[in-house]
């Protein structure tokens, strides 16, 4: 009898509101069909002297998914904007709330006004295999002098593409923190805006 328990979700909007969380739902869904979608797990700056490397910051980050999918014993007229985390609680954004999600007994209840949002672009020396639907935007060197142009000493110096990805970085004072890139960047700023707009209506 407990394992078909359930909450049932009714939301009720008025229809401006109702109109925007429509418009947050369609952007999400353009976005969970990016290429590809980075959990980034740490960053740390380098010695750009030192390396010889064009880039500043060196990334970890795995790929994870996005989708419309519920928590589990949640019912609701629809479903949750789903992002996986790569090393920790799993995120689900209802229209009021949002919920980390490990399992039935671990789990944590945020307001969606309590949530940061911030949306941006980022340059990235893309080592690995362009995804098919990113903008390169420019070129630098595996190996560069200090004014970014082709250290000429090392012979089997190579090209790198500069790739603009979209970026997102959620935050909560309550200590979440979390940082995804995705390969469609147009994708990432329909999202971004359509959830701020949305936002506001819960922000005095």
């Amino acid at each position: 009898m407990i394992e078909k328990c359930y909450v049932n979700l009714e939301i009720d909007f008025d229809s401006e509101i109702k109109r925007k969380f429509e418009k947050v739902y369609e952007s999400f869904s353009k976005l969970t069909t990016s290429h590809k979608i980075w959990d980034i797990t740490s960053a740390h700056f380098q010695d750009r002297v030192a390396t010889r490397s064009s880039a500043g910051t060196i990334v970890s980050r795995r790929q994870v998914n996005f989708a419309l999918k519920a928590v589990p014993y949640i019912k609701s007229d629809y479903q949750a904007l789903y992002m996986k985390n790569a090393n920790g609680a799993d995120i689900y954004i209802y229209p009021t709330f949002i919920v980390m999600y490990n399992n039935e007994n671990n789990f944590a209840i945020i307001g969606v006004h309590e949530l940061n949002l911030h949306q941006t672009y980022t340059r990235f020396t893309e080592t690995e295999t362009v995804p098919r639907d990113s903008k390169i935007i420019g070129q630098t060197w595996a190996k560069v002098n200090k004014n970014g142009t082709r250290d000429k000493r090392f012979k089997s110096n190579y090209q790198i593409p500069i790739v603009r990805y979209g970026n997102i970085r959620l935050s909560t004072q309550t200590g979440l923190r979390e940082e995804y890139e995705f390969s469609h960047y147009e994708f990432t700023e329909e999202f971004g805006k359509a959830f701020r707009e949305f936002q506001s209506e819960f922000r005095l």
